[in-house]
This record gives structure tokens, C-alpha cells and sequence, in this order.
């Protein structure tokens, strides 16, 4: 008789041969996990990859400044002499960082008050987390988020705050939607019956189902978090200077154009090449589990 360990392996590695499978047949795809690779490594070893890695931070070199692309600075250089390519890996680890923390903070609460909220819908439970759901999502989010920010001290810290509390209720309503079709299955009247705790019932047994939306909608949602970050940077309430984040790169080389173009130029690009990879990655996984589904 073959154990079960072995065969709950074997099972789990053939899962995940289908799904690379069905995902490796897009090619737009491939092309979206390559850029997410390729940007995440840049700003992970940025100070190894980076040409000039000192021009980070509070650098001055006047002798070299506004420089158009060359040999030297393939990217050029802006109005104090630091090299554009070397600050836009390292503007990288700002945008990915401040996705990822974003995305931390705002999915679990997010998908608890989907949860609590699909499981008892009908209820006075329902209507109190919707109706704050509501309300949130009544208002634009980057509007929200100039809102917060404008009232505290500009730095990276209260714009991933700002963004995290606008963010949560798409999360909520997402959830919920799942939650309210799932609770009227077989196996959830099921769990009920033998006596499952309502924990047993929202974790183990409807959230395992809602796994492959979720995961979609974070690969998504992180180039729309780059965007409004990108975007609260852009007017001075995001990453301040002398950090190179992309938004403020570029609110800073917009002062300088059409001469100087490439000092916002490139890191314009940075931000659409981030945000595609994001985005045609999360149309693959989409794609993807929508074929495991059906």
C-alpha cells in the first residue's frame, strides 16, 4: 500500500506542472514573470548592479551634470551630477517595497471582513462591514490618499499608511462576493451539520476557495500601489529627497523638459515597465486558474 505523504506529493507536484503549463502557454505572461523578475532583482542588488551606487543618496557632482545619455551614463545625469540609471535601481526597491508592505497590511484585514460579512449576509454584521465598505470605496482612491497625506508629514511611512487605508475595502468587497456563493454549497451545509466552529467554516472550508482570486487581484493591485505611490511622490507628499523614488525623479526632471528630457523621461519608463510586468503577470494568473476551474 503507497503511503499517503508520498502520494499528496507526487499529487501536489503535478499540480503544479498543469499549472505552469497552462500558464507558460501565454506568452505576454512569460514576458510579465520575466519584468517582475528582472525589476525585483535590480532593486534587491541594487548596490552591486547599480553603476554608480553613492549617487542614492546626498551626492553632488557638478562636473558631470545634465548630462544627456552616453557610454558613461547610459541614462544620463540630472541637474546635480547623479546618474539616472543607478537612482532608478534603487527607486525600484522604493515602489516594490512599499507595494508589498501595502498589500500586506490591507489583504488579511480585507479578507476577514469579506468573510465575517459573506458567511452572515442578511445579518446586522453584514450591513455594519458593508456600509463602511461603502463608503470607502465611494471615494477616489488616489483622492483619498492626497487627503490622508496632505495631513501628515510627508514621508514613505504615512504614504504606504495613506494607501493601506484606502485599499483594504476592495479586498472586503471581493471576498465578500465569494463568501456569499460560497456559504451555499454542499460542503459548507456539511461542515455545519457535524458541528464545525464558525473559524472552521470561514478558513477551512470557504477560504481555500477564494485563494485564486485573491492572488490575482494582489498581482494586479501591486502596479496600481507603484501608481499611487509613483503619484503621491510626484507632488512631494510620497518618498522625499534625497531617496530616488521613481514619482519624485520624475516631478523633479518635469521641471527641466524638453531640454533635458531624459531626467523624467526614463524614470517614466521605469514606472510603465514595473507596472506592465505586474499587470500581464496577473492576467496570467488569472487566466490560468479561470482553466484549473473550469
Amino acid at each position: 500500500m503507497v503511503p499517503a505523504k508520498p502520494l499528496a506529493s507526487a499529487k501536489r507536484m503535478e499540480n503544479l506542472r498543469r499549472n505552469w503549463y497552462k500558464f507558460s502557454r501565454n506568452r505576454m505572461s512569460i514576458l510579465g514573470l520575466f519584468t517582475v523578475l528582472l525589476v525585483t532583482f535590480l532593486a534587491v542588488f541594487a548596490p552591486l548592479v547599480a553603476p554608480y551606487p553613492k549617487h542614492a543618496s546626498a551626492f553632488v557632482d557638478f562636473a558631470n551634470a545634465s548630462r544627456p545619455p552616453s557610454l558613461e551614463y547610459p541614462f544620463g545625469t540630472d541637474v546635480i551630477g547623479r546618474d539616472i540609471l543607478s537612482r532608478i535601481f534603487f527607486g525600484f526597491r522604493f515602489s516594490l517595497g512599499m507595494g508589498v508592505i501595502v498589500l500586506s497590511l490591507v489583504v488579511p484585514p480585507g479578507v476577514v471582513l469579506g468573510l465575517v460579512a459573506g458567511y452572515n449576509q442578511g445579518t446586522w454584521l453584514d450591513t455594519v462591514i458593508m456600509r463602511i465598505t461603502d463608503i470607502f470605496l465611494a471615494v477616489p482612491s488616489l483622492v483619498l490618499a492626497l487627503a490622508i497625506c496632505s495631513v501628515l508629514t510627508p514621508n514613505l511611512f504615512n504614504a504606504m499608511l495613506a494607501v493601506s487605508l484606502m485599499w483594504w475595502p476592495w479586498y472586503a468587497r471581493l471576498v465578500y462576493g465569494l463568501a456569499s456563493t460560497l456559504r451555499n454549497e454542499f460542503f459548507v451545509a456539511s461542515a455545519e451539520t457535524i458541528g464545525a466552529s464558525k473559524f472552521h467554516i470561514l478558513f477551512r472550508e470557504i477560504l481555500p476557495n477564494c485563494i485564486s482570486p485573491i492572488f490575482t487581484k494582489m498581482s494586479l493591485d501591486m502596479g496600481w500601489v507603484i501608481i499611487i505611490g509613483s503619484a503621491l511622490s510626484f507632488v512631494g507628499l510620497g518618498v522625499q529627497a534625497p531617496r530616488p523614488g521613481l514619482g519624485t525623479m520624475v516631478s523633479d526632471g518635469s521641471k527641466y523638459l524638453p531640454e533635458q528630457w531624459w531626467i523624467s523621461v526614463f524614470p517614466s519608463l521605469a514606472i510603465v515597465l514595473v507596472v506592465l510586468g505586474f499587470n500581464l503577470l496577473g492576467d496570467g494568473l488569472r487566466d490560468m486558474f479561470a482553466a484549473e476551474e473550469v
